[in-house]
């Protein structure tokens, strides 16, 4: 997994984000083992327990659980998965429409640029 971070956001948070993005983006697929937490912390370059704060929250949020003796899994569930993907698909939206309408875009404008986006690509 390629880690980065960006100041301005606590890093446990962008932690959270990025296996988060990655569990619904199929990168870590459901059931999938993780690296313990000094692997990933060495991995990431932060602190340990930078990850462990990050992995708790996922584990209390499901997505991530811990089995005592085999580490710490990608929740199994497609369920949770699939309704985490719908909720950050709506937020992302959220944000997008919120900007166009800052920009003077209505709604159904910025509908367009989206059903238009990649005839707009292809053009260019």
């Amino acid at each position: 997994m390629t880690w980065t971070f960006l100041s301005g956001k606590p890093i446990y948070a962008q932690i959270i984000e990025q296996i988060t993005h990655s569990v619904i983006s199929g990168g870590l697929p459901a059931g999938a083992k993780l690296p313990s937490v000094r692997d990933m912390a060495r991995e990431a370059g932060v602190n340990p327990n930078t990850m462990q704060r990050a992995l708790s929250e996922l584990e209390r949020e499901g997505l991530v659980y811990s089995q005592r003796t085999s580490g710490r899994f990608i929740t199994e569930s497609e369920d949770l998965i699939s309704a985490l993907k719908e909720k950050t698909a709506r937020e992302k939206t959220g944000s997008f429409l919120r900007e166009m309408l800052l920009l003077g875009y209505t709604a159904g404008q910025a509908a367009d640029l989206i059903l238009n986006y990649g005839k707009a690509e292809k053009n260019e």
